[in-house]
């Protein structure tokens, strides 16, 4: 749909967009030819001006476009690997209505290419800044398939329902009743839901009044807004500047910190599982494993500094599994082994109960290895107030407009 005399692009952008789809292709992140010819097609880095256009072409890059008043990102044109993941679990197909919550413009160029001339793409964001950006680029580059409003995406567009497909670009704790009911039945609805601290896109399909899981990724997106919002805190345990270690609490309850910042300055308790790694290998599975098993298990957040001074063992951008008790806590960490390419998990401890919890801890990675590790989860989704004995047997987090569970064969 775009051409070449809808904008003028340095010359060496086709040549970057090659190198970023090439990458796509290797990752995985993008599989079919048609998702791939989208990716090839849109000029991305006219939706970023003042951004180094390699950066803008990085497929692992978001372009952060907005912060709020404490420095949180809370609008952002999303990485080209995690936008081909969540357009590739949501299988859009010619002439499907296509409704994006999260605006920006670039996704839903790639999701106008794909539905092409006789379908539709309604692209909704709380923020008249975003939106108005997103006009511009899509008017920019022709696209006259694309309805982009201002407005809250927890609500939908009701006007423009029903929808064969939504997909949600920034990070959901709730599914909203619009979205289920403003989505076909057997429509796919693409989301990163925040589950217990950590979000992973997760592509859904509508089964009447509930939603069923179909393949997920561990992800990170900015935090929604309006009346979906509902962001984590976090429980300060080191606060040394540069070197802070807090837990993300995500529906968990309010630590004793103080209890904690002790138990921190307390020798280690290290347990080993014997449960082995490959280098290239994700924890997210396991991860999720641990959300489903254990009760009081928030993310521990370091500053690499912290992890360099020796005060913790490992570090993540997306947080740590720790399980807390009282005055003590537990986190999931790993260590190397004679072969460089397996890494053994373990446990660290802190506190008076620290062996205690690393060995409750390290025994739920003993079991997914011995129960799990082949398994992948089914997550499902239904309305708040359905009565435990119609859900299944598992995990059940709550939220306002719906009960989220989480069970393993």
């Amino acid at each position: 749909m775009t051409t070449d005399n809808t904008h003028n692009s340095p010359a060496n952008d086709k040549q970057l967009r090659d190198e970023m789809v090439r990458h796509l292709i290797e990752t995985g992140a993008a599989r079919s030819p048609r998702v791939v010819d989208a990716f090839r097609k849109v000029p991305r880095h006219l939706v970023a001006p003042g951004v180094e256009m390699a950066k803008s072409y990085d497929a692992e890059a978001a372009l952060i476009t907005k912060t709020d008043d404490t420095g949180v990102d809370i609008s952002s044109v999303s990485a080209p690997r995690i936008q081909a993941v969540q357009i590739e679990q949501a299988d859009v197909q010619p002439g499907m209505n296509v409704l994006e919550i999260g605006s920006g413009g670039v996704n839903a160029a790639y999701l106008a290419e794909l539905v092409g001339d006789h379908g539709r793409v309604v692209t909704v964001d709380i923020d008249p800044d975003v939106t108005r950006r997103a006009k511009d680029f899509l008017k920019e580059m022709g696209y006259r398939n694309v309805t982009v409003l201002t407005a809250d995406g927890g609500s939908g567009a009701v006007d423009f329902q029903p929808f064969d497909r939504i997909i949600v670009t920034v990070q959901a704790a709730d599914i909203p009743t619009a979205w289920v009911h403003q989505l076909n039945t057997g429509g796919r609805l693409v989301v990163p839901l925040r589950m217990r601290g950590m979000t992973r896109t997760i592509a859904f399909v509508r089964d009447d009044h509930r939603l069923i899981s179909d393949g997920f990724e561990l992800c990170g997106f900015v935090p929604m807004q309006g009346s979906g919002e509902n962001r984590m805190h976090v429980a300060v345990i080191h606060d040394a500047e540069g070197e802070e270690i807090g837990l993300r609490l995500d529906g968990h309850p309010q630590p004793d910190t103080k209890a904690l910042a002790a138990a921190l300055a307390m020798p280690r308790q290290a347990a080993w599982s014997g449960v082995m790694l490959a280098g290239d290998e994700s924890n997210e599975h396991l991860d999720l494993w641990l959300t489903t098993a254990l009760d009081n298990l928030p993310l521990m957040a370091a500053k690499p500094a912290a992890r360099r001074r020796g005060l913790v063992a490992s570090a993540s951008p997306l947080g740590i599994p720790t399980l807390v008790d009282g005055d003590s806590f537990a986190y999931r960490t790993v260590r190397r082994t004679a072969d460089p390419d397996r890494f053994e998990l373990g446990a660290i401890g802190h506190g008076p109960g620290g062996r205690e919890v690393t060995e409750r801890l390290v025994a739920e990675i003993q079991t997914w290895n011995r129960e799990h590790r082949g398994d992948r989860a089914h997550i499902e989704v239904y309305p708040a107030g359905t009565p435990d004995d119609q859900l299944p047997a598992g995990r059940v987090i709550d939220r306002l407009h719906s009960r989220v569970t989480i069970s393993w064969p």
